[in-house]
């Protein structure tokens, strides 16, 4: 196994992460809408009948800037969050196999240093995923509370210090922890078996790292989505309505049933491949120049 190299896995890790949000963040702006849209009065039907009714909805009353609201926060984490999180899953990867640096890693052990990843990251990605949530649904809520990312933060902060902008961080470790670990162990499982006998994953077809990365997001997501519903209502929720992690979900059930979990499952798992396909693709291709342009470094 190679050393880790902090700076390579910054900017490889971090430019993967910008090609997952431009691919992706329309169909997560869709999914964030369906996952929090107001409970409908009996007898009346939903706002959104679907995927395709919320982004037909959006793009007539916003344009289709709308479907891109709410990117600057997660474009602006995104470059240090990946570089963590590429970054954690080598570290796993290294600790678990001590000095034999060649050995290859069991599942377990893939799926492990993928947990760790997870806990890395959500100290970057709590607050973004808060900022972001809020931005996606405040046109539904027919006003225009928040200028921006930057102005959502700061009222964040006044109106509660470090724990609002940090509120749901058990929730987003309770989806990112156990999702990371399907979503790497997926990916290097994947790579091994789509290498070409007796070549190594350098060798590896931009079609064939497409396809490894695009079905890592459909299995990370396959573990996420039912923790991702509760964070989504428990962070665009006024403050002190939920009293913790289990009031979220016994409220949804109660209300909803136990279906509303996977709202936003279609969005999810449309945009799951060609996002994910696009991180692992940008990151591939990024490690691949900057070993071809610092080979010794």
């Amino acid at each position: 196994m190679a050393d880790v190299n902090p700076i390579k896995d910054f900017i490889a890790g971090g430019f993967g992460g910008v090609c997952l949000v431009f691919a992706g963040h329309p169909l997560d702006t869709i999914k964030v809408r369906l996952q929090t849209q107001p409970t409908p009065p009996p007898g009346q039907a939903p706002k959104f009948a679907g995927a395709w009714d919320c982004a037909k909805q959006t793009v007539m009353k916003e344009g289709f800037r709308g479907l891109y609201k709410g990117m600057a926060a997660p474009i602006v984490g995104v470059s240090p969050m990946f570089a963590v999180c590429f970054f954690g899953f080598g570290l796993g990867k290294k600790l678990q196999a001590g000095e034999k640096t060649n050995a290859e890693l069991s599942y377990i052990q893939l799926w492990n240093a993928g947990m760790l990843a997870g806990v890395f990251t959500t100290v970057i990605m709590a607050p973004g995923e808060r900022i972001k949530c809020l931005l996606q649904i405040q046109a539904d809520a027919g006003s225009k509370k928040y200028a921006g990312p930057v102005d959502c933060a700061k009222q964040l902060y006044r109106e509660g210090g470090i724990r609002s902008v940090y509120r749901g961080t058990a929730l987003t470790l309770m989806r990112d922890v156990p999702a990371s670990g399907m979503y790497f162990m997926s990916y290097e499982i994947l790579q091994r078996k789509l290498t070409p006998e007796g070549k190594s994953r350098k060798d590896m077809s931009v079609g064939r790292t497409l396809l490894a990365g695009g079905m890592a997001g459909v299995f990370n997501w396959m573990v996420a989505i039912a923790p991702d519903t509760l964070k989504s209502r428990f962070q665009t929720a006024p403050a002190g309505k939920y009293k913790g992690v289990g009031d979220v979900l016994r409220h949804l059930v109660k209300e909803e049933g136990p279906q509303a979990l996977f709202k936003g499952v279609a969005p999810i798992m449309v945009r799951a491949f060609p996002a994910n396909a696009a991180c692992f693709l940008g990151y591939e291709m990024c490690m691949k120049l900057l070993d071809w342009l610092a080979p010794g470094w």
